[in-house]
């Protein structure tokens, strides 16, 4: 599933292509032609991203997007494509000319204002906005006996936030996963915070996530990059049975909640820490 800072790109992309311009409307598969009626011809006037929530506003009427596991969105310079696959919504503009494809997301509906404002009251503060608050976080992190791993995949913890950052950023802060939550510390949140926000920025930018420090990047340590789908060097994540670059423990893997769990037993050793 995309991270945060996937659906900000996708944010900002629309934006430079269609804000402020009339657009058309249409649902080639056929799942969002009603809604696509009532937006047809309309100027798009914002978009941006809650968490992995794609929000784009028409007026009075905001189009949601969440791309879940299986959901892409393509854009196009020049003539629209042709139709090939099930294209859930296609959105187009005139001078200058492009276009935009979504495909399978998990929801793509039309919501008014006031639906969007209970939505996003949900979840949790996004790394990647300017209001967030991370206090709002930690409130739930301090009084759970969850485990810290399984709370940060908690949208209405850290928005955003999914199985390659949760990973990445308990093994750079070497925290035990399975730690409970209310045993952090107010100040290990914090700088957790901020680190999360600095990585989801450089997702941002550059398209993918990096993690590693300057002296673990392959030019440093004379290894080869790595080469994986899902994008850029990381600590942990699918590493499980390779060597920690740091210590040389074999990296684990287990299951959490639903989703595999990477971390490295030599640098994120158990916690003693105990409650009251």
């Amino acid at each position: 599933m995309p991270e945060g800072h996937t659906l900000h790109r996708l944010a900002a992309e629309f934006t430079e292509r269609f804000r402020g311009l009339p657009t058309r409307s249409s649902s080639p598969q056929g799942r969002f032609v009603a809604e696509s009626l009532l937006i047809d011809g309309r100027r798009l006037d914002d978009a941006e991203a809650h968490g992995k929530h794609l929000f784009l506003t028409f007026g009075e009427r905001i189009v949601h997007v969440h791309l879940g596991l299986a959901g892409k969105i393509g854009f196009t310079d020049g003539d629209p494509p042709p139709v090939i696959g099930a294209i859930r919504w296609r959105l187009t503009t005139e001078a200058p000319h492009s276009t935009a494809d979504l495909r399978g997301p998990a929801a793509c509906e039309l919501l008014t204002p006031g639906e969007v404002d209970a939505l996003t009251a949900r979840l949790g503060p996004d790394p990647l906005r300017p209001d967030a608050d991370p206090d709002a976080g930690w409130r739930r992190i301090t009084r759970s006996r969850t485990p810290i791993a399984a709370l940060l995949m908690d949208q209405r913890v850290a928005a955003g936030v999914g199985n390659i950052y949760r990973a990445e950023l308990l093994y750079r802060h070497r925290i035990d996963p399975m730690m409970e939550g209310r045993l952090l510390k107010p100040g290990e949140w914090q700088a957790m915070w901020a680190d999360l926000q600095q990585l989801m920025r450089h997702g941002v930018q550059t398209g993918r996530i990096d993690t590693v420090r300057p002296e673990h990047e392959p030019e440093a340590m004379g290894r080869p990059p790595r080469v994986d789908a899902h994008g850029g060097e990381v600590y942990v994540y699918r590493r499980a049975g390779q060597p920690c670059l740091v210590c040389r423990s074999k990296v684990r893997i287990a299951e959490l909640a639903g989703r595999n769990l990477f971390w490295c037993p030599g640098c994120q050793r158990r916690t003693r820490r105990r409650g009251r």
